[in-house]
């Protein structure tokens, strides 16, 4: 269950990908925490220069391996405006990560796009975090801010 500390660093996450969204990209955000709670790293999506790898999860993923220790990995904590997606939740698995909270699921952005009239496909299938990495321990939604994620990707289908 989300707590105080958690819902200062999935605010951040959220407001990152207000920033993505504002810059001309997909609505994701991310923050690195350590297990003693302090901010380590934070990134937003960067697809929009065509490398569609550049999901924040996956950077924040490579950052740690590069920067942490196994044990410092272990206890860390993402927080994501969105559920990882399969690419991100492997890079998760692989680096020793911690926990993940997330504010809206990879299912809610599914039904986001059907209602908004989207037809563009995905070229990878969305799957729960745990079917990728299952050791990992996942937290998400956030209800508390779920409806602000809901009208950034509102926002986003109406400038596509």
């Amino acid at each position: 269950m989300t707590n105080a500390t958690d819902l200062k660093h999935i605010r951040r996450a959220v407001e990152l990908a207000r920033e993505a969204l504002d810059a001309g990209d997909e609505p994701f955000g991310s923050v690195l925490v350590s297990g003693d709670g302090k901010v380590l790293a934070e990134d937003r999506n960067r697809v929009a220069g065509g490398d569609q790898t550049r999901h924040p999860e996956f950077d924040l993923a490579r950052w740690a391996g590069e920067n942490m220790t196994p044990a410092e990995r272990a206890k860390a904590t993402v927080y994501t405006s969105g559920e990882h997606c399969p690419m991100c939740a492997a890079a998760h698995g692989w680096a020793g990560l911690g926990r993940i909270v997330y504010a809206a699921s990879s299912r809610q952005f599914n039904q986001w796009r059907k209602e908004m009239g989207s037809t563009r496909e995905s070229p990878v299938r969305s799957l729960p975090i745990q079917e990728i990495a299952p050791f990992v321990k996942v937290e998400g939604p956030v209800p508390e801010v779920e409806a602000e994620v809901h009208e950034l990707h509102r926002r986003a289908f109406a400038k596509s």
